[in-house]
């Protein structure tokens, strides 16, 4: 640990020598947004799920106002059997997407609906979280940040429903309170520390428990060895700050409570002003002790966090708690936007001595940049171990692909294929995830406003 922050002190000495550029104290954290748009899309089709063909009607209109956005997504699903209606689509507000104010990274931030991909700080503790698994249980989550200039915060609330994630980040730039504030480079050293937790019960569940009966076999029980908590504290110094480019090199620090540690050295560049394209690049070298895992809150994590079902058992705590130190990996993580509209993402990790480590994120929206198709895609994959394996769909995958044609500007062809997950509960009440297939052919009209 102390040969690390010796390299770490060297490396920011070094950059506070050279560099003398100037900066902007509210830099952007994250990837070019995509821009605010207001239209109204409904559509018919048919959906096969799991196998099951239903009937679909769909509305989801996009609005945007000033800063406030809101984003709708309401399915009917009919089957064609029975024309009974799957109203799982349309409980706990599963159709609100989202109601925003703002973006990530302005001064003032709001979200309230499904969160996508939420990020803390660096995003060390949580990266690319999805607070919902399925289309089947979708969640009211929310994100809410300020920043004052010499003083901010990030939140992450995963469910209003019950219990579950929740993180804060608080951060201050010290020298703004001082007659360094105008210095370059060491007048916006930012400061910030980070508390994240799962407030169920068995977040820390590394086993199970047996109750054995008269006759049938035992019957698995819970812990409930408690929340699962982790704290973080990070470095951030804003290397360059011009109206095209701004740089910030930072630090992180981890801690999971009753397991182990973590470091990351970064530098983040957000390209911003080059006119055609917006470009994102992030680059981490990281150090991960026995019993730690980085970016514990993840796409994946309410997929892994516990899974009981009959016989079987398996957590993202056990998991941690098996975990011996790997040694060191790297990360990246690239974001190009051209025109505003059209965007490509791609996230990679892997660890230098662990080949079944590799962790891949990729995205892709056009928006309406092309006149004749549309293609939004989003897909995740854990634990990839070779080339072939990246792209095959199992239980490590998550995938969402529509494909659109537009015969005319106001109408849509589109197929929809989705690889996700879906709840089931066993018989004694433990609910887990299997894989689940989704196939939605449909024909939309989309008119602006």
């Amino acid at each position: 640990m102390r040969s690390r922050l010796s390299f770490v002190v060297v490396i920011l000495a070094g950059l506070l020598f050279f560099s003398s550029e100037s900066f902007a104290l509210a830099a952007k954290r994250g990837s070019p947004n995509s821009p605010d748009q207001n239209m109204m899309s409904a559509g018919l089709g048919m959906t096969w799920i799991d196998g099951q063909p239903y009937y679909l009607v769909n509305i989801a209109p996009e609005l945007a106002f000033g800063k406030f956005g809101v984003g709708l997504d309401l399915n009917l699903y009919v089957s064609s059997k029975d024309r009974s209606i799957r109203w799982t689509e349309l409980q706990r507000g599963r159709f609100i997407r989202y109601l925003r104010w703002g973006h990530k990274g302005d001064e003032v931030y709001a979200r309230v609906g499904v969160l996508d991909y939420a990020q803390l700080g660096h995003g060390s503790i949580m990266y690319l979280y999805r607070n919902s698994p399925s289309f089947d249980d979708r969640r009211l989550g929310a994100e809410f940040d300020l920043d004052f200039g010499k003083t901010g915060f990030e939140t992450v609330y995963g469910d209003f429903t019950e219990p579950g994630v929740f993180g804060i980040r608080g951060y201050v730039r010290p020298l703004q309170y001082t007659t360094l504030a105008p210095v370059p480079v060491i007048g916006g050293l930012e400061i910030g520390a980070t508390w994240a937790g799962d407030y169920r019960k068995d977040s820390r569940d590394t086993s199970v428990n047996w109750a054995l009966q008269f006759v049938g076999p035992p019957i698995p029980q819970k812990e409930n060895l408690g929340t699962m908590n982790i704290f973080g504290a990070d470095l951030g110094l804003p290397l360059l700050r011009v109206p095209m480019v701004s740089s910030t090199l930072y630090f992180d620090y981890a801690k999971i409570i009753h397991f182990g540690s973590g470091e990351a050295l970064g530098l983040q560049t957000n390209f911003s002003g080059l006119g055609v394209f917006g470009i994102f690049t992030k680059f981490e070298r990281r150090w991960q002790g026995d019993h730690y895992l980085p970016d514990y809150f993840d796409a994946f994590y309410e997929l892994e966090r516990y899974q009981l079902n009959g016989t079987f058992f398996s957590s993202k705590a056990r998991m941690l708690s098996q975990s011996v130190s790997p040694g060191p990996g790297w990360f990246g993580d690239l974001t190009v936007a051209i025109l505003g509209k059209l965007q490509v993402r791609g996230t990679y990790y892997r660890l230098d001595n662990d080949p079944k480590s590799g962790v891949l994120h990729l995205g892709t929206s056009t928006g309406n940049m092309l006149p004749v198709f549309v293609v939004d895609a989003g897909y995740d994959k854990k634990y990839i171990q070779s080339n072939k394996d990246v792209f095959t769909l199992d239980d490590r995958s998550m995938l969402y692909a529509s494909v659109g044609y537009k015969p005319y500007p106001f109408m849509i062809v589109s197929m929809l294929y989705t690889w996700t997950f879906t709840p089931v509960t066993d018989a004694n009440g433990n609910k887990s995830y299997k894989t689940q297939k989704r196939v939605q052919p449909r024909v939309s009209l989309v008119f602006p406003l």
